[in-house]
């Protein structure tokens, strides 16, 4: 089962007004999307492997069409603030070949994306947990448009990625199989929190609550930068 961590997403206020607290720590802003059919739409940070989105749903009666109803993107989005899980963990092949995920899956294919491009969502998790998927199709680099990805502050390559859920929140046999074969990992947090690790070209660590749930670190040191260590929240 040779998959790699692809991106992940947070649930967001329409328009992603969160993104401020990222440009204002010196991540570069790239392309956003409106996912036709979908309903959803949102804005993206790129790093060398890997990448952010900010998420909302901009069309709520195509969020809650049969097609897309069962991603429960809709319900986890309009309940982010009453005690669902607002993140989701997007898998992709790590080379060429399409694994099979650690996970047991069912098929969504929106009509955003070519026919032969499938996602797989993982099969029993609840709003608890981060929304689980598999994009089934390979992931050349060289075919990637071309994003910002040289960030003021040096974050270079995402290399893994921590959800912290409150204590005692039980883990879905997907949610245990996905960290079993080591692409995501959980810990016991006090509320929902995402922590992203990256390579750097000088040691960082940015606390964006309470704007977003979301922690960013590096430990590589290269030279200093303004934004270095800066611990305090970035939306204050």
């Amino acid at each position: 089962m040779a998959i790699a961590l692809d991106h992940l997403f947070i649930c967001c206020e329409p328009g992603g007004p969160e993104a401020q607290a990222l440009l204002d720590i010196g991540l570069a802003e790239g392309s956003g999307n409106v996912h036709p059919g979908q309903g959803t739409a949102n804005r993206r940070f790129f790093f060398q492997d890997g990448f952010l989105e900010l998420l909302w749903v901009n069309d709520p009666e195509q969020a809650q069409s049969p097609l897309t109803a069962p991603t429960r993107l809709w319900q986890r989005w309009i309940t982010r603030k009453a005690g669902s899980c607002p993140f989701g963990v997007a898998f992709r092949p790590a080379g060429n070949v399409v694994d099979t995920p650690p996970f047991d899956t069912w098929t969504y294919s929106p009509g955003y994306l070519p026919r032969e491009k499938q996602i797989l969502f993982a099969k029993n998790t609840s709003l608890h947990e981060p929304e689980l998927f598999y994009m089934a199709w390979p992931h050349p680099q060289q075919s990637a448009p071309a994003q910002p990805k040289d960030h003021p502050n040096g974050l270079l390559s995402l290399l893994s990625a921590s959800v912290g859920l409150p204590a005692g929140t039980p883990l879905s046999a997907s949610s245990i199989a996905v960290q079993a074969a080591g692409v995501l990992r959980y810990h016991a947090a006090d509320k929902y929190e995402l922590k992203l690790t990256f390579t750097a070209r000088q040691a960082v660590a940015f606390d964006l609550s309470p704007m977003l749930p979301l922690v960013l670190s590096a430990t590589e040191v290269a030279f200093p930068t303004k934004y270095a260590n800066r611990s305090q929240s970035a939306a204050g």
